[in-house]
């Protein structure tokens, strides 16, 4: 029964996160973005499984990170060849980090402009006094809930 309640409390947190990082990616609107600058639009939706792939997989990485260690098996495999992976390895972390180097700016420069619309929207409804606080208490909220999850230790996995 444990493992039951920690499997479905496991899944509806994923599922959560995920539904979290989607939801950042739409509002900024970041896919049509890329569609637009790139003048693919047709190609939307394979930028939208592209997106979800690339979660999927990084989910299975680092969950299962024991099983997915490539330069343990290639050594395993092919002892004499640790010049061939060390090159390898240092383009894959090249390509990886020019990949990630855009997507973290093209979101940055995304949620930057979304943010120039939240006078607009103050302003559209009436929304006069209480921003600040409003910031304050999600900054707050933040702050509780990273102090919950590290005091609490729920960052440690059980052996």
């Amino acid at each position: 029964m444990r493992t039951f309640f920690l499997l479905i409390t496991g899944m509806s947190y994923g599922l959560l996160a995920a539904a979290g990082v989607f939801t950042v990616l739409v509002a900024v609107g970041l896919v049509p973005r890329f569609a637009g600058k790139t003048h693919t639009a047709e190609q939307v939706l394979l930028y939208e499984e592209m997106v979800i792939f690339g979660t999927l997989t990084g989910c299975v990485l680092s969950i299962f990170s024991r099983y997915c260690q490539l330069g343990a098996w290639w050594q395993r495999h092919f002892p004499g060849a640790e010049l061939l992976q060390q090159g390898i390895g240092v383009i894959l972390q090249a390509v990886f980090g020019l990949f990630a180097g855009m997507f973290v700016g093209c979101l940055a420069l995304a949620i930057a402009e979304m943010l120039d619309s939240i006078p607009i929207l103050t302003r559209r409804i009436s929304f006069r006094h209480g921003l600040g606080l409003v910031i304050i208490s999600m900054a707050v909220g933040k702050i509780c809930g990273s102090l919950l999850y590290f005091l609490t230790e729920l960052h440690r996995t059980a052996a």
